[in-house]
């Protein structure tokens, strides 16, 4: 029970560090649950931008500080959650602006995710020592589940900034996810789309406005003792297509991702997670990164 719980936590904690490529998302809660988690990430990347913004050779080195929480309850006769995740973020971006060497700094709070999801087959809203017992009999199932999670327009935000922490738009996220667990191993396929709502105020004083995008993404984990697993992710985005002052830009994105995760229960009531996220644009704009980042969880 309390490796599956603070594990789940750790996978909301370090969601918001790299387009949501996480292992565990849709795993079994007990209902009337408290969860309270902290991660640290550092993301590396080459950065190609539309070159009428004059900005080449553009590297990012970027410091996040994420804090989740989490609450599971009963909906429906099912299993639901919801969660708040905010980010502190501290980037510099680095390159030459029209052949000049510049560098610019951003430090401030991201854009908050407010994120609802129920599970619609499998994992029943049980607690206590039901719930314990539940889990120990479950050597093979199957759950389903659905979500939806919006990003608040809070974060750091300046319309005269081609660069900010705040995207100035609410972003909601359509997810569909499904983990079949066999013995020791776990294959887990989430799929989700992402709706953009239009930013009056992008750079320059201009209306952005953005196609939808898609993500895909499955996990294989491993759980090599009842307090330790590990896992490998892969996923692949498209869409975001953006339309500026209603020119197209004929800019489509095409994203690949890959992951390793490990996981580890220290104490009864709290867990750590350490992860490596790679990404790597599939066109001629874009960016290619690297994250490794580290999160700890408990629950009451």
């Amino acid at each position: 029970m309390r490796t599956t719980i603070l594990f789940l936590l750790l996978t909301s904690t370090l969601s918001a560090m790299a387009e949501e490529l996480v292992p565990r998302r849709w795993s079994h809660l007990p209902i009337n649950t408290s969860f309270a988690g902290g991660g640290y990430a550092h993301t590396e990347g080459d950065i190609v931008f539309d070159p009428v913004l004059l900005a080449e050779d553009v590297k990012l080195d970027m410091d996040s500080t994420v804090f989740s929480y989490i609450r599971s309850f009963k909906l429906l006769n099912k299993t639901a959650d919801i969660s708040l995740t905010q980010a502190h973020m501290d980037g510099t971006w680095s390159g030459l602006l029209d052949g000049i060497p510049t560098s610019v700094r951003r430090i401030g709070m991201a854009d908050p995710i407010l994120r609802f999801s129920i599970n619609l087959k499998g994992a029943p809203p049980l607690s206590g020592k039901a719930y314990q017992q539940y889990r120990a009999s479950m050597t093979n199932e199957t759950i389903i589940g659905v979500g939806v999670s919006v990003q608040l327009p809070l974060g750091e935000y300046k319309e005269e900034k081609l660069i900010n922490l705040g995207s100035n738009r609410y972003t909601t996220r359509f997810q569909f996810g499904v983990i079949h667990k066999r013995q020791q191993w776990t294959l887990e396929t989430t799929g989700a789309v992402w709706a953009y709502s239009d930013n009056d105020d992008f750079f320059g004083g201009r209306e952005l406005e953005q196609d939808p995008h898609l993500f895909l993404q499955g996990h294989l984990t491993y759980q090599h003792t009842p307090r330790h697993w590990s896992a490998l992710g892969i996923g692949y985005s498209t869409g975001s297509e953006a339309t500026i002052d209603g020119v197209n830009k004929d800019d489509r994105k095409k994203n690949l991702f890959w992951a390793l995760s490990w996981g580890y229960t220290l104490k009864p009531r709290l867990g750590i997670k350490f992860a490596y996220i790679g990404r790597s644009t599939r066109t001629s704009t874009g960016m290619d990164s690297h994250t490794v980042a580290i999160a700890l969880s408990t629950f009451w």
